[in-house]
């Protein structure tokens, strides 16, 4: 479909994914100040944090622990798996788990094990069985929100996790770097759309070069998570194979797969996430990266973050991605809400 004819992508979109993806900087603002108010008992001294989710339910923490690596006072980890970590034992850990629905079974697992572990937890969540299970067992369950799917809350899944952070004064109030990026996003909003126009929207051209390739996003610092984001958002949204690279690890080994298979090097695009907050040398790193990539003939492209923050840098870039991807579903003729492959091994997992 000609991504000029944006009146005719609700043809394709038959769950209203772009209105998601329009309500994202809102999103994130709300969740912030949800958060702010969410009911919170009085908790011990937190030493380490432990959040446990999926899929849409997890980017939202990796973010978080990426953009708080150098204020934090306390370890941040991901957990996607069963069970906890070995180290989440007792009241110096929380336990923070992350489920969309509520009844995410590797979630659900944590859970358990946390209340076995004796760890201090929070469940965030819509509701479903996690939302239950808290209330059995007296934790907070902070509850949003959200009818669409996971991967489309991850506003909820970044701010309210951050909200909870700051009461437990793990760091200091960031409402300011909030709101600025909430502004930033909105700017860069008016200027991606689905009514701008090919010619005027570097979100579309951007789709235009993935078709038929295979992309790679590489990211340093705190856009790393962010790098994965825009994979994830091509793998769900487009159903288009694509990975991610984190530098400058991957100038330690990936950068020297470069040169088989031959015939693979012409369907492969390289995709690299810029932003002025970085650590200077990964921002040389960036480009002399991409430099090598060109010269063996590999295609590459860039996206340079918008803003002055962390914060700031960290959101337009998801914004755009997401916008990218959802552009790059419609140019393959695909409905970018639904993931059959994933509800199929679901469905399959339940036997």
């Amino acid at each position: 479909m000609d991504l000029n004819e944006n009146t005719r992508f609700a043809t394709l979109d038959t769950e209203n994914m772009l209105a998601h993806i329009n309500g994202l900087p809102q999103q994130l603002l709300q969740a912030w100040k949800s958060g702010m108010t969410q009911p919170l008992p009085a908790m011990q001294p937190v030493d380490r944090i432990v959040v446990a989710g999926m899929g849409g339910s997890a980017i939202g923490a990796d973010l978080l622990a990426a953009y708080l690596a150098d204020r934090l006072r306390v370890p941040m980890n991901v957990h996607r798996d069963y069970g906890l970590p070995g180290y989440a034992q007792g009241k110096g850990t929380l336990v923070i788990i992350s489920s969309h629905s509520g009844n995410t079974e590797e979630s659900l697992s944590a859970f358990e094990q946390a209340c076995e572990n004796g760890c201090q937890v929070v469940a965030v969540c819509t509701g479903g069985k996690l939302q239950q299970k808290a209330a059995e067992q007296g934790f907070p369950a902070w509850l949003f929100q959200h009818n669409g799917q996971p991967r489309a809350a991850v506003g909820f899944s970044f701010g309210l996790l951050l909200a909870l952070i700051v009461r437990l004064g793990l760091i200091e109030d960031v409402a300011v770097e909030v709101e600025d990026a909430v502004k930033v996003m909105t700017d860069l909003q008016n200027k991606i759309k689905a009514d701008v126009p090919v010619l005027s929207n570097p979100a579309k051209r951007l789709a235009g070069q993935l078709i038929g390739r295979h992309v790679t996003v590489f990211g340093s610092n705190f856009m790393a998570p962010v790098a994965r984001r825009w994979k994830c958002q091509i793998n769900e949204v487009a159903k288009a194979i694509a990975s991610f690279e984190y530098l400058p690890e991957a100038d330690h080994n990936t950068l020297a797969g470069i040169n088989h298979p031959q015939q693979q090097m012409g369907h492969e695009l390289a995709l690299f996430l810029r932003a002025s907050a970085d650590h200077p040398r990964n921002i040389i790193r960036v480009d002399k990266t991409r430099e090598i990539l060109m010269l063996e003939g590999i295609g590459t492209d860039f996206f340079n973050a918008k803003g002055e923050t962390k914060l700031a840098q960290m959101w337009s870039t998801i914004l755009f991605g997401d916008y990218m991807a959802y552009y790059l579903a419609i140019c393959y003729d695909t409905d970018p809400t639904p993931i059959p492959a994933i509800i199929t091994l679901k469905e399959s997992m339940s036997d």
